[in-house]
Parts: structure tokens; C-alpha cells; sequence
């Protein structure tokens, strides 16, 4: 099991990584709330990974904290809830929030994020509210604003929609998602920040 990764940023597409560690690429698939808190390219980074192998594939996932991928590990041992899936509900809410929503019953704010129906917002609650309530710790998820990322050579609305894409949402809404907010000057991450938080919000 590879449980954390030390080396360099070579490459970002969220929710894609590649980092250099010694000569040799990871790719590694992040939700934004560690996104958000990256370094530059080319600077080192420390991820908490997570490995999952299929008869497929070998897929890794990295976290900006522990707490991250302890809720990451928590939430693929629900049934109906994959790796994309929770990679999602990362992306959606930070930590800290998911837990608030848990503990409080707030199956309304998990639906609104795509991939989460009823159904399975209400298996959420039911079945993290005890473990959440053990093992949650609010200050180590929450997120910093000090090491956005800095500009991708492509366009950072496409980079956005592209990343919405992947986390889940149809093209038509991540289009929509995006175009209704006032993008001029902003980097790829700050787009999708906002139009997550709104999608949250409604």
C-alpha cells in the first residue's frame, strides 16, 4: 500500500496530479479541497495517498491531510458510493462540512451535489453519523487560501468545466455552472471553487 507521496508537481488538471517523485510519475487523482491547497508547479508537495486496486487498474488518490483520507476511506466502505463518488462530495464540501451535515441530518445540502440522491444521502447519515462523531477533527480539514495555484498554460474556464466534468456533473450544467459566474482574472481553481460552493449553496 502506498500511503503517502513526497516529491514534485509536474503537472495539474483537476481532479489529476502528477508528481516526480525520484524519477518517477504519479498519477494521482485529488478532490479540490486539496487542490485548493497546493503549491506552485515544480515546488515539493506531501500527499496522504490512498491506493485501490482493480482487475483494471491501479488507481491512487492523494489528500492534503489525514482527516481528508480517513473521510475518503470512510465514505467507499458505503455501499452505492465509489471512489468518483467521493471524490465529489470532497470536492463539494471540505470536511468539516460534510460532518456538520451529517450530524445535523442535512440530507438536503448532500443531494444538491451530483451523484447524491435520497436514497443515498439518507445511507450517508445513517452510516457515518457514529464514526463521524469518534474520529472527526475540525481544524486539520479545514482549507487555506494562501497556497492557491497558479495559472495552467490553458484556459482556465475550459480547465474548470473539464474538472466539473470529472467530478461528476453533466456538460451542459458544468457549462452553465461556470458561465454564470464573473470569471474575467480568475485561475481555473477559483472558478471551480465558486461554482461548487454555489452549486451547494442553492
Amino acid at each position: 500500500m502506498i500511503g503517502r507521496l513526497r516529491g514534485k508537481i509536474i503537472n495539474k488538471q483537476p481532479p489529476q496530479l502528477l508528481i516526480d517523485v525520484q524519477g518517477v510519475g504519479y498519477e494521482v487523482d485529488a478532490p479540490m479541497s486539496t487542490f485548493y491547497q497546493l503549491p506552485n508547479l515544480g515546488e515539493d508537495v506531501t500527499l496522504h495517498t490512498h491506493l485501490v486496486v482493480r482487475e483494471d487498474a491501479h488507481m491512487l488518490y492523494g489528500f492534503a491531510s489525514e482527516t481528508e483520507r480517513s473521510l475518503f476511506r470512510n465514505l467507499i466502505k458505503i455501499n452505492g458510493v465509489g471512489a468518483k463518488l467521493a471524490l465529489t462530495i470532497l470536492s463539494g464540501m471540505d470536511a468539516n462540512e460534510f460532518t456538520r451535515c451529517v450530524l445535523d441530518n442535512d440530507a438536503a445540502a448532500l443531494v444538491r451535489m451530483p451523484g447524491v440522491g435520497k436514497k443515498t444521502a439518507e445511507r450517508l447519515i445513517i452510516e457515518l453519523r457514529d464514526r463521524l462523531q469518534e474520529d472527526s477533527s475540525p481544524s486539520s480539514a479545514q482549507m487555506t487560501s494562501s497556497n492557491m495555484l497558479t495559472a495552467s498554460a490553458s484556459n482556465p474556464v475550459s480547465d474548470a468545466v473539464s474538472a466539473l466534468i470529472a467530478l461528476g456533473y453533466k456538460p451542459q450544467e458544468a457549462s452553465r455552472m461556470v458561465r454564470v459566474l464573473s470569471t474575467e482574472g480568475l485561475e481555473a481553481e477559483d472558478i471551480i471553487r465558486q461554482s461548487l460552493q454555489a452549486a451547494v449553496s442553492k
